[in-house]
């Protein structure tokens, strides 16, 4: 778990410059928390932020398919410095658009440079700060999150997190389990692409077979390096939640709360609609 306290540095370090989302009821037991109206659209920018503003000023670096690309553009930019984005050919086009207008250089790479460069944490040519989505200091950021939510909702049983790479679970999850140990964590994968839902099954990470789909802000091939370990006793259980039922939850967060969510954002919802306790779901962004 990362720590409530630092946690909570990290909320005043980002003071009103991140947006405290609404979270909003949209039936007798799930209530969405908004991050889809984050300044880029995305949470991301709480994690990227957070860091920047606690690590010695410079550059940023990082890899990323789109929303962790936006969060350090406009972190870079709130702090005065350059970012290059490592991002993989595939990332959708209005993503990287959004990227540059915020002033960040972009790299495009195959997927497979890409995975490398999450993984060696870095990449040849980009010097700067690499900002992982699985640094502490980004999970912390993150967290403020689940901070707000226990604020706004006074019980709740489960929070429902899309997972991709991990960082906003372990942060959200550990600000909600520090606060409500009794709190259940569940993530949602889309079923094409769901690593840890195949970690949960099989007790261990596996291989899987990755399919590319419209959510392409979540799933992936498989675990960062050390992310099953870390997930021990924090995540409670993992749903791999078919497409069919993401679009049915894209098009019901536009019609209850007037605010789009991308795939990922919605993977939340589409899982809570399986479940019946009370759930708080994280709308972790828009395209």
């Amino acid at each position: 778990m990362i720590p409530l306290d630092e946690i909570r540095a990290a909320r005043e370090r980002l003071g009103d410059d991140v947006v405290r989302t609404p979270l909003v009821q949209v039936d007798e037991r799930i209530w969405l928390k908004l991050e889809n109206l984050q300044p880029i659209g995305s949470y991301k920018l709480r994690g990227a932020l957070n860091l920047a503003r606690s690590s010695p000023r410079g550059d940023l670096v990082t890899a990323s398919a789109g929303n962790m690309a936006q969060g350090v553009a406009w972190a870079a930019r709130e702090n005065g410095v350059h970012a290059t984005v490592v991002a993989p050919e595939s990332a959708p086009r209005a993503k990287l658009d959004a990227v540059e207008r915020l002033g960040a250089r972009v790299v495009l790479v195959s997927h497979e440079e890409w995975w490398q460069a999450m993984v060696d944490r870095g990449y040849a040519g980009a010097d700067g700060l690499f900002v992982h989505p699985i640094d502490p200091a980004m999970m912390a950021g993150h967290g403020t999150a689940g901070l707000e939510v226990c604020e706004q909702l006074a019980e709740f049983d489960t929070v429902v997190i899309p997972w991709g790479s991990g960082g906003l679970t372990r942060g959200v999850a550990s600000a909600v389990k520090g606060l409500r140990p009794g709190v259940r964590v569940v993530t949602a994968e889309p079923a094409t692409a769901a690593p840890l839902a195949a970690a949960f099954a099989a007790g261990e990470p596996v291989e899987i077979a990755f399919e590319p789909s419209f959510v392409d802000g979540a799933g992936g091939r498989a675990l960062l390096p050390t992310v099953w370990e870390s997930v021990q006793g924090l995540v409670d259980e993992a749903a791999a939640v078919p497409l069919d039922d993401v679009e049915d939850a894209v098009r019901f967060i536009a019609a209850r709360t007037r605010t789009i969510a991308e795939g990922a954002g919605a993977l939340a919802l589409a899982a809570a609609q399986q479940r019946e306790d009370r759930c708080v779901c994280i709308v972790s962004g828009r395209r």
